[in-house]
């Protein structure tokens, strides 16, 4: 990698967080931490905002903003992968946006870039997609959002059909199914529940708020996510 490309990338992962240890940027960038100093020493000397100390931390200052936005053609074929599966599996709506934000994508290159949309040679026919639960998966999403509590009819691996009354979390999307995590208020435990096996949903009229042992952040940690 060029060294303009890492101070690049440097900037740009400490404008996406908020704390970054020297150790985090080495094994980002395949460097020495003795490297990453100096970086950051040369950035700061060349007016860049970088805040923080070796052993520490460093940040930006928030009120620092690159106006163009760049990408490697790496990024770029990142981003396209993802939104032609965004578009495949995601539901009407972000099918939708997929479709709006790579007209994005492309303007933000510049034009002797843009053929690059087009070199990525991977796809993601909708072969696997489950259009029953296209209409319940946009009512998740949106009950997600708005930290909806949810009652279910929900049928077990015997057929038999249970009530449970969830705080919706995140859905998850396995190739062949999609599931919701929720917390589940009859089991008072996390639950994945798979949308082929919904068969109603309603909305309680109740909102809920994160609370300790029951967010989004607990239940990843309940399945090894980091």
């Amino acid at each position: 990698m060029r060294r303009a490309d890492r101070l690049f990338q440097i900037v740009q992962h400490l404008r996406a967080r908020r704390l970054t240890t020297a150790a985090q940027l080495a094994e980002l960038l395949a460097v020495s931490e003795r490297t990453v100093y100096r970086d950051i020493r040369d950035l700061s000397l060349s007016g860049i905002p970088v805040q923080g100390e070796a052993g520490v931390g460093y940040c930006l200052d928030r009120s620092f903003e690159l106006t163009a936005l760049m990408f490697t053609p790496d990024e770029v074929e990142a981003v396209v992968v993802g939104l032609r599966m965004a578009q495949a599996f995601a539901g009407h709506r972000l099918s939708h946006a997929s479709v709006t934000a790579l007209d994005k994508v492309i303007l933000a290159l510049p034009k002797h870039r843009r053929a690059e949309v087009e070199r990525p040679q991977i796809y993601a026919p909708a072969v696997h997609a489950h259009p029953e639960v296209d209409s319940l998966r946009e009512t998740l999403t949106s009950a997600i959002n708005d930290r909806a509590v949810l009652q279910l009819v929900y049928a077990d691996d015997n057929g038999r059909n249970t009530d449970r009354t969830v705080q919706p979390l995140a859905l998850n999307f396995w190739g062949a199914v999609w599931t919701l995590a929720a917390w589940c208020r009859l089991r008072k435990d996390f639950r994945n529940f798979r949308l082929d096996r919904v068969k109603a949903c309603t909305c309680t009229g109740d909102s809920f708020i994160d609370e300790p042992g029951k967010t989004l952040a607990d239940f990843l940690r309940t399945v090894g996510v980091r």
